[in-house]
């Protein structure tokens, strides 16, 4: 009989949790999520933070980029996949964009993000993929044309 393939084991979540209310993940948090988006995405989110929506930014903050975005298991390139194929899936093209530009910091090349449309084009339909691939094309340009 053929062997059967070793089971994937799910990587153990290695994050802090203290008594510090998780200002541990919040500063990894918010180092990553400025690391991916750029300082000026997160400068502008930051700034339209009010009373009322603190405590979401504060739970994307120390949740998906604290905690989800830094467990062991997949490389940022590999999560920037990841985020466009849900993001376009979900015809969330407005972050859709703020996530072509992370995906580019995070190291994928324009011709990776192409391949990654392609996919998404096979598996969401190829509307979602026209519409990723109009957004994801003025957004490589706008990165990697001269600055002036």
């Amino acid at each position: 009989p053929p062997l059967a393939a070793p089971r994937p084991e799910i990587a153990p979540y290695q994050g802090t949790t203290s008594a510090d209310g998780g200002a541990d993940t919040r500063t990894a948090g918010m180092r990553l999520r400025r690391e991916v988006l750029g300082d000026a995405h997160v400068d502008a989110a930051l700034a339209a933070t009010d009373e009322f929506t603190e405590d979401f930014d504060d739970l994307l903050t120390r949740h998906a980029w604290g905690e989800v975005w830094q467990r062991p298991g997949l490389d940022r390139r590999h999560r920037a996949c990841v985020a466009l194929g849900a993001l376009a899936a979900a015809g969330h093209f407005e972050q859709f964009a703020v996530h072509v530009r992370g995906a580019l910091r995070s190291g994928l090349t324009p011709a990776e993000i192409k391949e990654a449309l392609l996919q998404i084009g096979v598996h969401c339909g190829l509307a979602t993929a026209e519409r990723a691939f109009q957004v994801a094309r003025e957004v490589v340009r706008e990165e990697t044309s001269p600055r002036e």
